[in-house]
């Protein structure tokens, strides 16, 4: 029997993680899989500097990064919101928005984001409040990229939180075609529509190829 596939997770963000292993880390097709995290490694890596312009750049640079840490292929995760009336932003910037001190508290972070977010937008009415979440996947093998992935959802943001689900803008972030914020989701609902869960999907398809033409 071939042996198991050790595959690093490369996120410190539990939101994600979470995701990632409710989509992939039960696959039945991909059983000779052991999925790592980045606390599971035998020594901490200091993370990356995400200096790339887009998702898709700062995904392959964190995969490659973490692989030839770790010695194991690495799926990496850029993900963030764009809103139209902010000319794109937060974007690649999402998660570093409000720009909170390091080692602040995921949370703090979080609500931070949103109120900085909220504040950017006073004034600007509803119908331009439209945004989308993106997210960009990459699989890397030491530097070199294995596959890649990306999905998105559109929606429109909203002043006042809905939800106590999700992480991160999903209480800000209205689906009108759902009636709901993506914070009001059950997990396996959000995993089924979100930007995520499109591109966590489309990687699947592609880990599994991999693992088949490796055994």
């Amino acid at each position: 029997m071939a042996s198991a596939r050790i595959i690093l997770i490369a996120t410190s963000n539990a939101g994600k993680h979470r995701e990632i292993t409710a989509i992939l880390g039960g696959a039945e097709d991909m059983p000779s899989v052991q999925w790592l995290s980045l606390y599971g490694l035998p020594e901490p890596v200091a993370e990356p500097e995400e200096v790339g312009a887009t998702f898709a750049a700062n995904a392959a640079l964190k995969a490659a990064y973490y692989s030839r840490a770790s010695g194991h292929w690495t799926l990496a995760d850029d993900s963030g919101l764009e809103v139209d009336a902010l000319g794109g932003a937060p974007g690649v910037q999402s998660a570093r928005y409000a720009e909170c001190p390091e080692g602040t508290a995921r949370a703090e972070v979080d609500r931070a984001n949103n109120e900085k977010l909220i504040r950017e937008l006073r004034g600007v009415p509803a119908e331009r409040r439209t945004a989308r979440f993106r997210c960009a996947l990459a699989l890397a093998d030491g530097g070199r990229i294995l596959a890649t992935a990306e999905g998105a959802i559109e929606g429109v943001i909203i002043d006042e939180p809905r939800g106590g689900g999700g992480f991160g803008y999903d209480p800000h972030f209205f689906v009108p075609s759902l009636g709901r914020t993506t914070a009001e989701l059950a997990a396996e609902d959000k995993n089924r529509i979100s930007h995520r869960g499109q591109a966590l999907r489309a990687m699947r398809s592609q880990l599994v190829a991999l693992l088949v033409e490796g055994q």
